[in-house]
């Protein structure tokens, strides 16, 4: 942090590069061996020691979050996109859809944000939030056309879609399972 501004303050070149290193090592080893592999590993594919990467990254949720950002903006992008689409019930479990599949690429991501969704000081819950919000516009939207019951929560919904994003990683040999838990909330959500 700058003494005088007050603003956080640019990496050096080394350390930018350094970062950069560690979120495609770590993207590599969660895509390959999930997010629980070996913060050592990561430091190791990036070149680096294990210090510079908890300088970095303090815990392993602020490495999660850092490295699903782009994903998160991806998702947010979507839902976006979704606001204007005729019906908002459908726009809303597609958003969700996406939202699994996303979280598919990473095994191991569901089961971290379900464990930090209750600790709101959590880098990856804090990264969450503006998912919540995105999803959030799309259920109000729902619920103004009068497709949703009044009482389905955006907190419920995003935790009922990472339950099926987990139950989708423990069940690889049943590729259909997803969309099937989520035909099951879809039919769940209407009036």
């Amino acid at each position: 942090m700058d003494r005088i501004s007050g603003a956080p303050r640019a990496l050096r070149a080394d350390a930018r590069r350094n970062r950069d290193r560690l979120l495609a090592a770590a993207r590599t080893a969660f895509a390959e061996h999930g997010t629980d592999t070996s913060l050592e590993d990561v430091a190791r594919r990036a070149g680096v020691g294990i210090g510079t990467l908890y300088r970095h990254f303090p815990t392993r949720h602020a490495l999660l979050s850092a490295v699903f950002q782009s994903e998160v903006d991806v998702l947010l992008d979507r839902s976006r996109e979704l606001l204007d689409a005729e019906h908002p019930c459908t726009a809303l479990v597609e958003w969700l859809r996406a939202i699994i599949t996303h979280a598919g690429a990473y095994r191991g991501v569901a089961r971290a944000l379900m464990s930090a969704s209750g600790d709101a000081s959590s880098a990856l819950a804090r990264c969450s939030e503006p998912m919540r919000e995105a999803g959030d516009a799309l259920l109000v939207r729902a619920r103004a056309a009068g497709s949703v019951r009044a009482d389905v929560t955006i907190t419920d919904l995003m935790q009922l879609t990472n339950a099926i994003a987990l139950a989708a990683e423990q069940s690889p040999e049943d590729p259909e399972l997803a969309d099937r838990l989520l035909a099951l909330t879809y039919r769940g959500l209407k009036n």
